[in-house]
Parts: C-alpha cells; structure tokens; sequence
C-alpha cells in the first residue's frame, strides 16, 4: 500500500472539493443537498435569504453546486464551505488557525487530497485485517513500528489515528516513543504528563487529553522522557495498561521508537497485539525492513502488513 506525495488539495472553487460528496445533476436529493449546505453557510456567514436566493439562481444557471457558487460570487469563503461540508457529512475539519498550527495532520488540514484518501484506503484494510472477528471482544492495540528514524513513522501514526476518528469510534493515540515523543508536538498538546508517568504509578487526571476540534480523538502523550525507556515498557504494568485501554477506546494506534535504537517497538508489539510497519521509499534498506518483519512476525503481535511511505 503505497502513501502518494502529492498533497494539493481538490479545488472547492474549481467543483472539484465538492464532487466526492455532492454528485451533478438536477435531481430531488441534489436539491435537498443544496438546501442544506445553504443553510450552513448562511449560519456561518450570515448571508440572508436575498443571497442565498441569488447563489441558487446563479448556481442553476451556470450549472454550478451551491458551494462553488457562493465563491464564484464572493459570497463565503472556500473555507467556509469546507467547514460547510464537514458539517453536512459528518467528517472533521478544523480551523484554519489550528491548521497552521498542526501542518502534519493531512487529513484534517486536506480532507480531499489523494495523501487523505490513501491513508483512508489503509484504514479500510486495518479495519479488514485486524479488526474483524473480535466482536464482543476488545480489538488489540495497533503499534506503528520503522526500521530507522525519519522512515514518517510519528506522521502516519498520528493521521492514521486521526483517519480511525473520523469513522465514529473512539479513538486513543499513545505515544510509546520515550526515546523521541513528537506526538504532542503535532497535536499542540501539554506534555508534563502521559505514558511514562502512569507506567511509574504517577497517575494524574490528564494523561489522556482530548484533541479539539476532532471528535473522538483522544492523546496519551509521553509526558516527561525517561532515562529507562525499555526498563518501563517490559514492566508487566505497560502491558495491563494497553489491555485496558483496549477495553475503554474502539480503537487505539501506538506510536513507537524506530527499531534501529533497540528492541523497544518489538516489546511495544508484543503487548499490544497487532503491529504495522513503516518503510520510506528510497530510503529503508530492504535487509533491516526484511529483519524487522521477520522479527515481529515470531512475537505473538499480529503483522497487518509494511506501508510504504513516499511523502
């Protein structure tokens, strides 16, 4: 499963953004639809009756979509349409200032760009390939593991997680890198506590911290490094901690040390469940990927497949 490098998003002005949720045509559920996306972008920019009118007109003449229309004619941003649309079909999309603030979250910051959709596409086959056949039961915890360090293991743990989100489960991301935490760095989170701090039996009310803007999405940062990352995590206690977090979130993605600084991912696997690895194309040597695989695939974590990383 490959990851496309192109990130430009789909053009709302040009009728591209729109196309994937809205289909042409002058049919009943495309009026509807148009109805209702004119009601959400008067709420959000006041536009009147007059105006909502006057896109109506102008969008039936010149066989546009409602969105495409109000910014033809300058009457709503593109991103107020966008907001628009998250809000009509139920996926998130945030601010444009939480945006600037958290550029690594693609499918937040491009929800119609081909990087979205593939990391939508792997989503499909986590749910395909891990997922199914634990019903009444908690599914095991995901942990994203990488050869080397910089082969976009963190990038892909946090859309992923994210991706998960955005299909109504209650999503919990754990940053298990105690090497090299990032997480809270891209989620703008306050890292005084998480993962080290429980697994020391330092148990404060915020090691798991909502993300805003994105429903369901939840964020076990690392909080404060330790100087025994794997000491920690083969503690019987990180172990009974996934298990219950498993019980308590419908899916929860962990991020990982890469494998070149130690067997802490393999251990992280092993408790977790499932594991997914990370490969950057060009750069991960086939040999170390191969030992990687090779590694996990005898450890009693289940291996859903390699990811081949092009961004």
């Amino acid at each position: 499963m490959n990851m496309p490098s192109d990130l430009k998003a789909l053009d709302v002005a040009q009728g591209h953004g729109e196309a994937s949720l809205l289909q042409p045509g002058r049919n009943d559920e495309s009026i509807v639809n148009e109805r209702l996306i004119g009601a959400l972008l008067d709420a959000k920019a006041a536009l009147g009756a007059d105006k909502v009118q006057q896109i109506l007109d102008f969008a039936r003449s010149k066989d546009l979509r409602f969105g495409e229309a109000a910014v033809a004619l300058g009457l709503v941003t593109q991103d107020q349409v966008l907001h628009a649309l998250s809000e009509q079909f139920g996926y998130a999309y945030t601010s444009e200032e939480r945006r600037q603030l958290m550029p690594e979250l693609v499918g937040l910051n491009q929800p119609f760009s081909m990087q979205a959709e593939a990391i939508r596409e792997i989503r499909s086959q986590i749910m395909a390939r891990i997922y199914q056949g634990h019903t009444g039961q908690p599914r095991p915890a995901l942990a994203i593991v990488s050869p080397a360090s910089g082969d976009g293991k963190t990038f892909f743990s946090a859309n992923i997680a994210v991706s998960l989100a955005q299909v109504g489960g209650r999503t919990l991301l754990v940053d298990a890198d105690l090497r090299g935490p990032r997480q809270h760095e891209l989620f703008r989170l306050d890292n005084k506590t998480g993962l080290s701090s429980v697994l020391v039996g330092h148990v404060a009310s915020d090691v798991i911290q909502p993300v805003p803007d994105v429903a369901n999405l939840f964020v076990m940062p690392v909080g404060i490094a330790p100087p025994n990352p794997l000491e920690l995590i083969e503690r019987p206690a990180f172990g009974v901690l996934m298990r219950e977090l498993a019980a308590k979130f419908d899916h929860v993605v962990v991020d990982t040390p890469a494998m070149q600084y130690g067997v802490d991912a393999q251990v992280i696997a092993a408790r977790c469940g499932a594991a997914l690895v990370v490969a950057r194309k060009d750069q991960s040597r086939v040999a170390a990927l191969q030992r990687l695989v090779a590694v996990l695939s005898q450890s009693p974590a289940r291996v859903a497949g390699v990811i081949l990383n092009e961004y």
